[in-house]
Order: C-alpha cells, then sequence, then structure tokens
C-alpha cells in the first residue's frame, strides 16, 4: 500500500520539475537571441537628429537608420558606423579620426570640414556628399572610391591643415 500512493507521488514530482526546468531554459535561449551578433553588445544611446557638437567618440552605431542627423562639430574618433544609414547627414567640422564606416551610405551627407584621418571608409556610397576641406590622410578607400572623391575634392581642413585633394592622393 505504501508503494501504491508514493510512486504516484514520485512521478507526478517528476514531470513538474521536468516541465518547470524546461520552461527555465527555454526562457534563456530566447533572451540571447533578441538581438543579431553584430548589434548585441551595443549600448542603449540617447539617440536624437540634433547631435551637435557631442562627445561621441568610440560609440557604435552599427545598421543604424541616421538620414538627416546632425552630427557636426562632433567628436566621433573611433566610432563604428558599418552598414549605417546616413544619407543627407551633417558631420560638417566632425572629428572622424580612426573611425570604422565600412558599407556606409554618405549619399548627399555633409562632410565638409571632416578629419578622416585614418578611417576606414570601404565600400561606403559618397555620392553627392560635400567633402570641401575634408581630411582623409590615411584613411581606407577603394581606388574607385578615390577617383570619384578626387573629382570632387576642395578646400584645407581647418583642424589639420592638409588640402582635400593631397590628403586623397589625388
Amino acid at each position: 500500500m505504501i508503494k501504491s500512493i508514493i510512486l504516484p507521488s514520485l512521478k507526478n514530482a517528476f514531470i513538474t520539475l521536468l516541465l518547470v526546468g524546461i520552461l527555465f531554459f527555454n526562457s534563456l535561449n530566447t533572451a540571447w537571441a533578441k538581438r543579431p551578433p553584430e548589434i548585441r553588445n551595443q549600448q542603449d544611446l540617447d539617440l536624437d537628429q540634433d547631435m551637435h557638437g557631442q562627445d561621441l567618440s568610440g560609440n557604435e552605431f552599427v545598421k543604424f537608420d541616421l538620414n538627416g542627423f546632425d552630427f557636426s562639430q562632433s567628436n566621433l574618433e573611433g566610432a563604428v558606423f558599418n552598414n549605417s544609414k546616413l544619407q543627407n547627414a551633417s558631420f560638417r567640422g566632425a572629428n572622424l579620426r580612426d573611425a570604422l564606416a565600412y558599407a556606409t551610405d554618405f549619399t548627399d551627407a555633409d562632410l565638409s570640414d571632416v578629419n578622416f584621418t585614418n578611417a576606414l571608409l570601404m565600400e561606403s556610397n559618397f555620392e553627392g556628399a560635400k567633402i570641401d576641406g575634408a581630411d582623409f590622410t590615411d584613411a581606407v578607400i577603394s581606388r574607385i572610391q578615390q577617383k570619384e572623391l578626387c573629382a570632387i575634392a576642395n578646400g584645407t581642413n581647418s583642424s589639420t591643415g592638409e588640402s582635400t585633394e593631397y590628403s586623397l592622393g589625388c
């Protein structure tokens, strides 16, 4: 008689424990899979259309849509903009030294007087961008990008004193 009472109780306890374990471990897996790996460790940024004059050095803007944002006069040294959309954005006078902007869309952006020294800009689109006074010294760009940018290069960077044409190797 004792055996018939204990056996169903143990069986029910085991099933309950098994269900609780499955629910617990399943919730852990879904919490980790909410963000793609390339943006999983990005800090949450308080973004506003007007980011003028801010210190945003080292921040990551991977796969962000920043169309029309104003980053003019901002410190973006070492910032990452990979695969971001920056159409019509203003970076006038910004510091993008050592920035990483792989496959970024700068269509019609104002890049006047920007310091792109040592920046990685491969596969980025600069169609219609204003680059007067931008410094591209030691920036990594393709030959095709170089030729396109040399065709519109003009001016001298106010902070580095380098001419846009010379910094592009035109």
